[in-house]
């Protein structure tokens, strides 16, 4: 077996594809032309094709054509190039065109009329520019989507019965599980940056990966923990695969693409971008994290599918650039409806039916499975799209996306989820190919399509209610459920102080920190609404609204210098004559106060006055 690449050949003219020909394969073309001649030279065989290929008769050859072969035909006519791509073509219709017979070895027996179009999957263009206003453009690409998924979904697997030495057929309905992430994200994107601002999440100083401690203190933060906690591993101690962190991997590599965290030491703190996310409202924060990650050279996500080898060393180098396969998923997620949901195999086959096209690697033969000779992925049908490409759009979508809040997701344990690398050399081990397997659906959300610039605006999903704190008039508050967070402690700790394991006490002090660290009192009242049983006290919110005129009553307008004058008059003099004073303004009787921003300005203005400040030494 042999690794089968895109023919790139160019055919000039007609003659010049019928030469390149053998006597024996124009010869089966002969049946399909309107003639009773017989010509058996290669020369006479040649011009009597071409004689056919152009005018009524040319209509008529086409005529001849079934509808899938005149698909066939009019996807090359109408594309930029002239290849005739079959993968792209069965992902579309379905099925490849009839282009003849093939005998047990493979050598062709017979060629269909398709074989006067298309010569070794080229079109010549001097064809092409002839059947460019006879054939009529090529269906458009269709996306199947539907706004109910089923609650389980058939999977199937076979065992192997010792006693009757035979193979089982074993069929079992899998419940799906849905993760609804857009009203999620924007609170698991805070909890992560005040977790980050505590000090409290470090990441390798040369990868930049996130620590096992650190994926270990985010997953509690995660509504609903992360999507597997590897629950095989608990159910089952002799499974063979971890299946890892999903969204906490994600939030740790996200926040450092996107500029709201950087290393320091071995710890993230947040930049100054970041400590502005406090206090921005999310969403805008969500959609610069995809556009920066779009971009981003952090992370190459085909490197998580761990199960893959041969990707650094020598195999690193044929890899393909990230940024373009990032685009375009994402183009062919923007044309995802928003609010309905789509399979991943149907979006498989729309991407590789229509024009997003991309590579993972330019050289299958670097990439293998447990062995580097017998498992490579270099050998024809051991690569096939859904094994490279497949895996790395379930990963952007599964751990970066859906993390975001662009799309929910409905999915099932990625142990048997697929079966496409069965046939490849030493699988028999392998659960599943990827921890990404076991997405099944998807569904834009509206803030997905917000993030994707479909739409302008956004209005965000309502805060989820949910009462599991209780508000005294005392200003203390207590934990009245079970169902209280990781998230949620971490929110309280960062407003009030802790009386105990389930009471926090709202305090001016600790509140007033809050505040001058980028909190808002209306963020801290949403969260109380959202989570108390009933009504905030009067006295609480008379507080809040205390502290919220306490917070506004003073503003920081920026930096300054301080000058000090030699007398009050000329203090005065400075202050109010025109060149200076729009620079400059009094704090008491012989001193001024010149804004960072408007010193040049005042210097030059001085100096138009007759006067000259020098600069500290």
């Amino acid at each position: 077996m042999s690794y089968s690449q895109k023919n790139t050949d160019t055919l000039a003219t007609i003659t010049e594809a019928l030469s390149q020909q053998t006597v024996d394969r124009l010869k089966q073309l002969l049946p399909h032309l309107s003639t009773s001649e017989k010509p058996t030279r290669k020369a006479e065989i040649i011009a009597l094709i071409e004689q056919h290929l152009q005018g009524k008769k040319l209509q008529s050859l086409w005529q001849q054509l079934d509808s899938l072969q005149q698909a066939a035909v009019a996807e090359v006519v109408h594309s930029k190039d002239s290849q005739f791509d079959a993968g792209r073509f069965q992902a579309k219709y379905g099925a490849l065109p009839n282009f003849g017979s093939r005998s047990s070895y493979g050598t062709q027996q017979t060629t269909s009329p398709l074989g006067l179009f298309l010569y070794g999957y080229v079109m010549p263009l001097e064809l092409k520019q002839r059947l460019q206003k006879l054939v009529p453009p090529p269906i458009s690409m269709k996306l199947k989507s539907s706004k109910d998924i089923p609650p389980t979904i058939e999977q199937r697997w076979q065992e192997f019965n010792y006693d009757t030495r035979k193979r089982i057929q074993r069929v079992q309905q899998i419940p799906l599980e849905q993760g609804l992430r857009e009203r999620s994200a924007p609170q698991e994107l805070l909890a992560v940056l005040r977790l980050i601002d505590a000090g409290k999440v470090s990441v390798s100083e040369k990868t930049r990966l996130p620590s096992a401690a650190t994926l270990k203190a985010l997953t509690p933060l995660l509504e609903g923990s992360d999507y597997y906690t590897d629950i095989q591993k608990k159910d089952n101690p002799l499974a063979y695969q971890e299946i890892g962190s999903l969204r906490a991997f994600g939030w740790a590599m996200l926040v450092q693409a996107g500029g709201l965290a950087e290393l320091s030491g071995k710890k993230l703190k947040l930049t100054k971008a970041g400590q502005k996310a406090l206090r921005y409202a999310p969403e805008q924060t969500l959609k610069t994290l995809w556009k920066k990650w779009l971009k981003t050279k952090i992370l190459d996500e085909f490197r998580r599918i761990n199960a893959i080898k041969g990707q650094t060393g020598k195999g690193q180098r044929s890899m393909t650039a990230v940024g373009g396969r990032r685009e375009a998923i994402a183009g062919a997620l923007g044309d995802c409806p928003v609010n309905q949901w789509v399979e991943v195999d149907e979006f498989f086959r729309y991407m590789q039916g229509s024009d997003y096209e991309f590579e993972i690697t330019r050289n299958p033969w670097n990439l293998y499975l447990c062995d580097p000779q017998y498992g490579s992925l270099g050998y024809e049908g051991f690569h096939d799209w859904s094994m490279l490409q497949g895996r790395y759009v379930l990963c952007l979508l599964f751990e970066y996306a859906a993390t975001l809040g662009m799309v929910d997701v409905a999915y099932i344990s990625p142990v048997g989820a697929r079966d496409d690398y069965d046939d490849n050399w030493g699988v028999d081990d392998l659960e599943f190919l990827s921890r990404y397997d076991g997405l099944i659906y998807f569904r834009l959300t509206p803030l997905g399509a917000y993030c994707l610039n479909l739409e302008a605006d956004y209005t965000p999903a309502p805060l989820e209610i949910r009462p599991v704190l209780r508000v005294l008039p005392n200003r203390e508050i207590v934990a009245v459920s079970d169902s209280l967070t990781a998230a949620d402690v971490l929110a309280l700790e960062i407003y009030a102080q802790k009386v105990s394991d389930a009471v926090w006490r709202l305090d001016l002090t600790t509140l007033l920190k809050a505040v001058a660290e980028g909190r808002s009192v209306e963020e801290l009242a949403e969260f109380l609404k959202a989570r108390s049983s009933e009504p905030l006290p009067q006295t609480v919110e008379q507080f809040l609204a205390d502290v919220q005129w306490r917070s506004g009553s003073l503003k920081d307008v920026g930096t300054g210098r301080i000058i000090e004058c030699s007398d009050p008059a000329l203090a005065a003099l400075i202050a109010n004559d025109s060149r200076t004073k729009k620079y400059c303004f009094l704090a008491g009787e012989s001193r001024l106060v010149v804004p960072v921003a408007s010193e040049t300005k005042f210097r030059n203005a001085l100096q138009k006055l007759g006067y000259s400040l020098p600069k500290l030494s």
